[in-house]
């Protein structure tokens, strides 16, 4: 009675939460698989850490030019280690997810190559980035192609149309593991892998680079296990905790590492610059508390995908399907189901809980977007936040919960506001 009263005073009805109860009452069995690959992950940092004899000194600052920081340089040996990849960049200058795909993309292309992309148009961000839509310093400026192979229509990739579209141009594949804006389902690193091969068998010198935003820790293994020659993402997504205040991360080959670093700092500085400014020890407890963070944030997408499947929404992935990425899906086929959802996780939120959430024209975005986010750190879709384009199919993207009674919490408000507004009765 307590707990209910508790919910009752955050505005949530009694029909509401018990509809909501019987949900999570049957996802018992899902949240265990899900806490175990957690405990593997867990177990992973944690000897990656001990094999690279993490100690607090490895928490000092660094300023100015960062020369010696032997704490960021511990760091990044422990991200190669764990992606069993010869070399990492984690870095604070590296400021969000897209900028360290475009330091990634940038720094191991040069004019007259051609990047291809076997899963159709990239995120949103990364469009200014290539020069599909056109922007100043984009890569087209610099005379690097594009080219891209659409789906097949299961959302499996079209091999055929890859080897078709691989020329002697081609040296970047760029594959986004996640779903981005679209409703397709998100590729598992088994998938990636058959994928990388595949194209590797045709032109072996290809590199072969994922978008792993949204994706890490989510299984056992990642995509430079599965021959991938760069995995990049963002520190304040999965593997920053909900700690990381900013950053990035690209790990890979020695020599795509050692060329991004380049572009990131300048030629003949490379990774032998740049200052930690304090953030090292958010950046180790953060990568700590990554798995648990992770299996919370996928509980809560499961959930979501429970409540409004049953409800009658179209969600990808579907109730039952295996995840490969935190990201949930709903689609409301109205722009009034998609703001209901999202001022309803925004009212869940411990800060700015009060403010309501509205569609605006957003840098790098074609249409107008709307985010909710009542998050600690600015951007930081590990925490609790859901966001979509205002345009067809009107969907919403959900993802992140640093714990399971938030996400929980964030998915009760969202169908609350869905059904006060009359979108749908439970």
């Amino acid at each position: 009675m307590e707990l209910e009263n508790m919910y009752t005073s955050l505005g949530i009805s009694r029909q509401v939460l018990n509809f909501g109860n019987k949900v999570e009452e049957s996802l018992k069995g899902r949240f265990r698989a899900i806490d175990e690959t957690a405990e593997y992950n867990q177990l992973k940092v944690i000897k990656a850490m001990q094999d690279n004899r993490v100690c607090e000194a490895h928490f000092a600052a660094s300023t100015g030019y960062g020369y010696n920081d032997f704490g960021r340089d511990t760091l990044e040996k422990v991200y190669a280690d764990l992606f069993q990849a010869e070399s990492a960049l984690v870095r604070p200058q590296l400021m969000s997810g897209t900028h360290a795909l475009h330091v990634a993309l940038s720094g191991n292309l040069r004019p007259g190559d051609e990047i291809l992309s076997p899963n159709g148009k990239p995120y949103d961000t990364l469009e200014e980035v290539i020069g599909i839509r056109n922007s100043t310093g984009s890569l087209k400026e610099y005379g690097v192609s594009y080219r891209q192979v659409e789906l097949l229509a299961d959302g499996s990739f079209d091999f055929d149309g890859i080897e078709k579209a691989i020329n002697e141009k081609t040296k970047i594949m760029t594959i986004q593991r996640s779903k981005g804006y679209d409703t397709r389902p998100s590729f598992s690193v088994k998938q990636i892998g058959e994928v990388i091969a595949f194209a590797k068998k045709i032109k072996p010198e290809l590199i072969c680079m994922v978008d792993n935003c949204y994706g890490e820790f989510v299984e056992t293994t990642e995509p430079t296990q599965a021959g991938a020659d760069m995995a990049v993402g963002s520190l304040i997504k999965n593997p920053g905790g909900g700690l990381a205040p900013i950053g990035g991360y690209i790990v890979g080959t020695q020599a795509c590492i050692d060329r991004a670093a380049y572009r990131l700092s300048a030629p003949g500085l490379g990774r032998e610059v740049g200052a930690s400014l304090g953030l090292n020890q958010s950046f180790f407890q953060g990568l700590f508390l990554a798995p648990v963070v992770v299996a919370n944030a996928l509980k809560g997408a499961i959930f979501a995908a429970n409540v409004y499947e049953r409800l009658g929404f179209p969600v990808v992935p579907n109730s039952r399907e295996e995840r490969h990425d935190i990201i949930q899906s709903i689609t409301f086929g109205t722009k009034e189901g998609v703001i209901a959802f999202c001022q309803g996780i925004q009212a869940a939120a411990p800060v700015d809980s009060f403010v309501t959430p509205e569609p605006w024209d957003m840098p790098g975005y074609d249409a107008p977007v709307i985010m909710a986010a009542g998050a600690f750190v600015q951007g930081s879709s590990i925490e609790l936040s859901a966001d979509g384009p205002i345009k067809e199919p009107y969907a919403v993207y959900f993802q992140g919960g640093l714990t399971w009674y938030h996400a929980k919490l964030g998915i009760l408000k969202s169908l609350q506001k869905v059904c006060d507004a009359g979108i749908k009765r439970y």
